[in-house]
């Protein structure tokens, strides 16, 4: 790496390197059977370099040649895409937990193992398909640019994934445990899923109509995209957010508070440093209601006149290889601050109502306006404060600046993403549209 940064100080500007690695072992078993076990290892070296303000990237999986990634980078200058900001010069990172070493003797063996035991028990209480994937992964990133900076982090994770899906159908009820070490699926996570399930193993045919709706952390990615790019400072500059004028002013119901805070190292994969080498801090989006920030990477800062607040990843709402992509503004650490009431509370609160389990096509809609159409995947039906069945071909819709100023409650447990980064409440809102078969 050092060399290859040599090499283009020498023809540029400003340069930097970027290297990643990680190692990526899933198992996973369908219909309560192992299907498969796996072991990926992927390393790559992307650059960025920047010549009278043009941005030139190049990046490779296998740095065989360094002249050649070297000139293709150069040669992409003449795509003539503009880069007025420098790199930054980081020198002094706060000394996170992200990599348990006790992950390394993690075997294959011993996954399947809890795999199996997570098996047995849905299997023995419920009549679905069982389905369950376990993986562990370790990450190493570093960065060196030609301000100065070398810094690097390691990371990692274990995560697990439990679904029973019900019979003659492609939904159920699922939950995510993620750790940065081994650790046993907990007897709460495998519980609420036998309750859930259990409790809506009939199918009803309720009307559809304005009425109550907790959106269950499966579910709120249907929220949180909305929510990211309407204050994502790439929104701000290409002029479609909604709220780009209302800092300051109340845009959700006083109940939300919105953070990011990838310093906060008692979940996995917290960051000292973004994919640009800026250093990162916590940063508060909304609190109480109230619109306090939107959030930066270098490129969208300088073009609007501000700093980044450490928030470039190389990231891509439909998923994409971290070491093609260049760095954007993205939320990689969101959590939505919980409320005092446990899920069975908020459950209590409706007279009327669905319980989002799952959200089919989160990415339909104007994602930039707000706007959301989603289908039940499942959708749990509450009258009187009990869940009395599923229902099967329901639509819930809505626009996030409406639905987000009618919040009943919010539950008191924070649900990581299936990733792992986001974590979030179930949230029970008011006066939600739902259509049904009737």
């Amino acid at each position: 790496m050092e060399k290859l940064l040599e090499m283009a100080r020498k023809v540029c500007d400003k340069a930097e390197v970027y290297s990643i690695e990680h190692t990526y072992n899933p198992i996973t078993f369908e219909d309560a059977k192992l299907h498969d076990i796996e072991s990926k290892f992927q390393s790559g070296i992307s650059m960025r370099i920047i010549k009278n303000g043009k941005l030139g990237f190049a990046y490779t999986k296998n740095l065989l040649n360094r002249e050649e990634i070297l000139q293709n980078a150069i040669d992409s200058i003449k795509g003539e895409v503009k880069a007025n900001y420098n790199f930054p010069i980081t020198k002094e990172l706060p000394q996170l937990d992200t990599y348990d070493p006790l992950i390394e003797k993690l075997t294959s063996s011993k996954m399947v193992e809890e795999c199996m035991r997570i098996c047995d028990i849905l299997k023995s209480k419920t009549d679905g398909e069982i389905s369950i994937s376990s993986y562990k992964y370790i990450e190493n990133i570093r960065i060196i640019n030609s301000e100065g900076t070398d810094i690097s982090k390691k990371s990692s994770l274990y995560g697990i994934y439990g679904s029973v899906i019900y019979p003659g159908s492609a939904s159920g009820i699922w939950r995510v445990f993620i750790s940065k070490k081994f650790e046993k699926f907990p007897e709460n996570i495998t519980d609420n899923i036998i309750e859930l399930y259990t409790l809506s193993s009939n199918v009803v045919e309720p009307e559809g109509g304005k009425m109550k709706v907790i959106f269950m952390p499966n579910s709120m990615v249907t929220l949180n995209w909305r929510i990211l790019s309407g204050t994502s400072s790439k929104s701000i500059y290409e002029k479609t957010s909604p709220v780009a004028n209302k800092l300051g002013e109340k845009i959700f119901d006083e109940k939300i508070t919105i953070l990011d805070d990838s310093l906060d190292d008692r979940y996995p994969l917290a960051r000292a440093f973004d994919d640009e080498g800026v250093k990162c801090k916590p940063l508060t989006i909304v609190e109480d209601g109230v619109l306090k920030n939107f959030y930066y990477d270098l490129n969208y800062a300088n073009k609007l006149n501000t700093e980044s607040t450490g928030h470039g990843y190389k990231t891509a709402q439909w998923g994409g290889d971290m070491i093609s992509l260049k760095p954007i503004p993205a939320l990689t650490h969101m959590r939505i601050k919980p409320g005092k009431k446990s899920l069975s509370d908020l459950v209590k609160l409706i007279d009327r109502g669905l319980i989002l389990e799952g959200a089919l096509g989160p990415h339909s809609g104007n994602i930039p306006n707000g706007d959301y159409s989603v289908g039940v995947n499942p959708g749990l039906y509450v009258e009187n404060g009990e869940i009395i069945g599923r229902v099967k071909d329901a639509m819930v819709a809505g626009n996030i600046y409406e639905t987000l100023k009618n919040v009943i409650n919010i539950s008191d447990m924070l649900y990581p993403s299936y990733a792992g980064e986001y974590r979030v409440p179930a949230i029970l809102f008011d006066n939600i549209s739902v259509a049904t078969k009737k």
